[in-house]
């Protein structure tokens, strides 16, 4: 099957529109090995680390939330549960379920990972500032605006110059699955 010429331009802009974001250069490698880090002394102070986010976003949270606790060993959960968050968005409000998510089931020596493509969505704001009256680490992943307020939240923050979601997001993405494969210790490993 053929691709048309436009279809073609369109798919190489994409392809080198991820390839400019997702560049390694010092600033990521110094970021992803410190992620690394902090999630290796989460799990040696008996802490877990704990992945948010709003629709896609919380896709991701849940996938590196997996396999941070099963490929890698490192204890991890994500708030996903649509029981959780219904009972807490009605009793609390959509923008406050998750820091009464944390309030619930954080404890200190816990790491959050707040993930939101924009940085500008109050429930994650909003747990990020309950995580840090709760003293977890906090690692933010954002994109789209450079001064978006989730940018200079955390200890540790991730930031794609894209406005497209899904560059972001697979950004996010693949920058988390190098952190967790750097903690395994290779980048290829069976499933089982």
């Amino acid at each position: 099957m053929s691709v048309d010429f436009d279809q073609r331009n369109f798919l190489d802009d994409y392809v080198k529109r991820l390839h400019r974001v997702i560049a390694a250069d010092d600033r990521i490698f110094s970021e992803i090995s410190a992620t690394s880090a902090t999630w290796l002394r989460t799990r040696e102070r008996g802490g877990r680390v704990i992945f948010i986010g709003n629709g896609g976003s919380a896709g991701i949270a849940s996938h590196l939330a997996i396999d941070l606790s099963k490929n890698a060993s490192v204890p991890a959960l994500c708030f996903s549960d649509a029981s959780m968050m219904s009972c807490l968005a009605n009793d609390y409000g959509f923008e406050d379920w998750l820091a009464h998510a944390l309030r619930l089931s954080a404890r200190e020596g816990d790491c959050l990972v707040a993930i939101s493509s924009s940085g500008r969505s109050a429930n994650i704001l909003n747990a990020v500032a309950k995580a840090r009256t709760m003293k977890l680490d906090v690692i933010t992943l954002s994109g789209m605006s450079a001064d978006n307020p989730l940018r200079k939240l955390g200890e540790i923050n991730y930031w794609v110059d894209s406005r497209s979601y899904n560059i972001v997001e697979t950004a996010h993405q693949f920058w988390m699955m190098a952190a967790i494969d750097l903690i395994i210790g290779r980048a290829e490993y069976p499933a089982s």
